[in-house]
């Protein structure tokens, strides 16, 4: 099957996940991606942990269906090979530290001026322009300027995501605004510059509880895996240990909760929760009530009432938990990729396609391309020593 972006290649210096993250969706569809890596060790999330078959779990997630080129881009000779590779591309992704690649003539003007076609994406923390341009950004520290801590945790700490949840928002919006202007691109002939900031993602995703606090007042509450404003909703504990998280979203639910579920029909209209206000603010009391009730029972019981209350409902599962989903298993949402170690299981992308099969194709190990590529651009064996020999590739 032809698949959208079949055709289009990507030349990308990217490293850890917001760039790499971005750049795997587009190979995904069908894009050639060249990933631009350092001689030796590459990526530096390469070495981030050794959790799948000695791999780094961060680089497996997101680096299939790549090429691998080394290139030593402090050496002339490096960057006359990513100029004639990037002659080529119709995307160039770049996640370098602010200043890095316009120091090398990869900015969006310079490069435009030769490529008017080209697409250039710039991913940073801040921008490229502003009082914070040359800040240092992590995901962490970005989680904490966009206010996410501040909402996120118990009452008496924050609490950070359990993901790189600054760098994914940054790496889905790079993705959109890339697919975007190819568009463009097809009808005006012209390239892009789209310059995304972790920052301005994670605060578009920071909507909600800024406009909850607008105008200055009182921001939502942290109240750690419950719900901030809507109670009964959040996780509670079974009596054989497990958690079920559950959400009440109005009045008719409450009734069929207290009815079919805590089988104590006369609290609907007690006068201490009669309404989602009450209940917020009487959280403690209601919160005994319901424990008493689950304590009694399994995990597998609790759930049972509440399917059949038609009550939203989940088990809080653990990553074991979800690695075995049966709704993942029913739905076919695992294929096998290669890799450095051997075959590794990896998800298919969210969305049923069935105009097109994903690409779904090896984790590249370091540099595993260099001689390719180098040898599709013209460069003979000699030439290729040399820059070998030089420790250029």
């Amino acid at each position: 099957m032809i698949r959208p972006l079949d055709g289009i290649t990507v030349v990308s210096l990217e490293h850890a996940i917001a760039a790499p993250f971005c750049t795997r969706q587009l190979a995904d569809l069908g894009a050639r991606v060249i990933k631009v890596e350092r001689p030796g060790g590459g990526d530096f999330a390469r070495a981030y942990d050794q959790r799948v078959r000695g791999e780094a779990s961060h680089f497996v997630w997101v680096n299939r269906s790549k090429e691998s080129v080394t290139l030593d881009l402090k050496q002339p000779a490096a960057q006359a090979v990513l100029q004639e590779l990037v002659a080529g591309a119709d995307v160039l992704v770049q996640n370098l530290a602010p200043g890095a690649a316009a120091r090398m003539g990869l900015d969006a003007a310079t490069l435009q001026a030769k490529h008017p076609g080209l697409i250039v994406c710039d991913i940073s923390g801040y921008g490229e322009d502003g009082p914070y341009r040359d800040k240092k950004a992590y995901d962490l520290l970005i989680q904490s300027e966009a206010g996410f801590l501040s909402i996120t945790g118990t009452e008496q700490a924050p609490c950070k995501s359990g993901n790189s949840i600054a760098d994914i928002a940054a790496g889905m919006y790079a993705y959109t605004g890339i697919l975007a202007a190819l568009m463009q691109r097809a009808k005006t002939g012209k390239g892009s510059h789209i310059d995304v900031s972790m920052l301005e993602s994670l605060a578009e995703w920071m909507g909600y509880p800024m406009y909850y606090a607008y105008d200055g007042a009182s921001p939502p509450p942290r109240s750690a895996a419950s719900h901030a404003t809507i109670y009964p909703y959040g996780p509670f504990a079974a009596g054989d240990g497990g958690t079920v998280m559950l959400g009440l979203q109005n009045e008719r639910e409450w009734k069929l909760f207290c009815e079919r579920v805590l089988l104590q029909p006369q609290l609907a209209a007690d006068p201490r929760f009669d309404s989602n206000a009450r209940r917020n603010a009487n959280r403690e009391a209601l919160q005994a009530i319901i424990l008493e009730t689950f304590g009694a029972l399994g995990t597998p019981q609790v759930l049972e009432r509440l399917d059949a209350a038609q009550i939203a409902n989940a088990r809080m599962n653990d990553m074991a938990g979800l690695w075995a989903h049966p709704q993942l298993a029913a739905r076919e949402c695992w294929r096998q990729v290669a890799s450095p170690a051997g075959p590794i299981p990896a998800l298919l992308p969210p969305g049923r396609q069935s105009a097109f099969d994903y690409r779904m194709d090896p984790i590249p190990a370091v540099g595993e391309h260099t001689e390719a590529v180098l040898r599709s651009l013209g460069r003979g064996e000699a030439d290729i020593a040399a820059l070998r020999t030089a420790q250029a590739i």
